[in-house]
């Protein structure tokens, strides 16, 4: 098995009003007749995906779903661009959890929620710089 995620599904109250928080993000979606929408990331997708229709793919109750303790990151090149995409964030309809602000190994770091609850770290870490692309790697690419 090669070391990837393809596809991150989010499960989704409401997934139209959701995707407008994305949308507000700047991404660009992909609605499809399966009723996934997708957004294309460098080197995978984030879908989001009504919550019944999961739970019934997954062949569960949606009381098995839960709230998973997750979170998804956002990288970027520089420090200064933690605080500005946080802000975005906000505005979009999202939660700060933290602001934005240095941490004990170096980085720099700030956390929200979109108005589901899922959480994302937006993080500056200068050990692992980001590829050409804006691909990510533990290490950096150097």
């Amino acid at each position: 098995m090669d070391q990837r995620i393809s596809l991150i599904t989010l499960g989704a109250r409401d997934a139209a009003a959701l995707a407008g928080f994305y949308d507000a993000l700047g991404w660009v979606r992909t609605d499809s007749p399966d009723g996934v929408i997708a957004y294309d990331l460098i080197g995978q997708t984030l879908g989001l995906y009504p919550l019944e229709k999961l739970a019934e793919d997954i062949g569960v109750n949606v009381e098995t779903l839960g709230h998973g303790a997750a979170t998804y990151a956002y990288n970027v090149a520089q420090k200064d661009q933690v605080a500005p995409l946080l802000a975005k964030a906000e505005a979009a309809g999202g939660k700060i959890l933290r602001a934005a602000s240095d941490v004990f190994w170096g980085g720099h770091i700030g956390y929200f929620s979109d108005p589901e609850g899922h959480i994302w770290e937006v993080a500056y870490n200068p050990f692992s710089p980001l590829g050409p692309d804006g691909a990510f790697r533990w290490n950096g690419y150097g």
